[in-house]
């Protein structure tokens, strides 16, 4: 399982290097939705400042959306999919690599938007060890979640509209509680954070571990 899950992960990660989608694209968009939200909240007021937490991990959130569906994208070209699946890899295998290949981009992109609220919100990144820990288990949430999902909308017509409308419920706990965490992080109080890392390490598990059990039937039916 393991190895297959390298090669799909490499797979992943090559063709991406080599379109640069997530860089010259994801990441400048990114940006700018950061940028509207400057101009949206005025920030002589402090409402931007104490709204940073909850505007990055939109943004990351958005970023993830994008991620998701370029990943099952690129295996609905020239019938990829039907490879992957006649390929004889481990279903596990293909769905952890495809979600640490997600995970992966997110990340880069997530470093991308820290720099971006440091610069043009002036926040202080208090708390690393908290920040570093909610961004990781929130990451492989989004990811795994995020894999399930997209392969469940990857077979139909509408599965650009579908699967924000299927994946955004899901992760609204994971959003909800990396919000806090980055909340206490940046407050100063990184000890107020502690119980909504340890809630995102709960989602992050589950997560992956119905990814592992119900990603193969739904490539099958996909």
């Amino acid at each position: 399982m393991w190895r297959d899950a390298l090669l799909v992960v490499g797979k992943d990660l090559r063709v991406e290097l080599r379109s640069r989608v997530a860089t010259n694209q994801v990441a400048p968009f990114a940006l700018v939705v950061l940028v509207l939200f400057a101009f949206a909240l005025d920030p002589s007021r402090g409402v931007l400042t104490r709204a940073t937490a909850g505007l990055f991990w939109v943004a990351v959130l958005l970023c993830s959306l994008l991620a998701v569906q370029r990943s099952f994208a690129m295996e609905a070209a020239d019938s990829a999919r039907d490879g992957l699946r006649l390929s004889g890899l481990d279903p596990a295998g293909i769905f952890l690599g495809k979600a640490a290949a997600v995970a992966i981009q997110l990340l880069v992109l997530e470093a991308i938007l820290a720099a971006g609220i440091v610069v043009l919100y002036g926040s202080h990144l208090h708390g690393p060890l908290l920040l570093l820990g909610s961004t990781s288990a929130a990451t492989v949430g989004l990811a795994a979640a995020g894999t399930v999902y997209g392969v469940l909308a990857a077979g139909l017509r509408v599965r650009e509209t579908l699967l924000p409308l299927l994946l955004l419920p899901v992760v609204a706990p994971v959003l909800l509680a990396a919000t806090r965490a980055w909340e206490a992080a940046l407050s100063g109080t990184p000890s107020d954070g502690n119980p909504w890392l340890q809630l995102l390490g709960v989602f992050a598990v589950v997560y992956v571990t119905v990814g592992v059990v119900a990603f193969g039937p739904l490539l099958e039916d996909a």
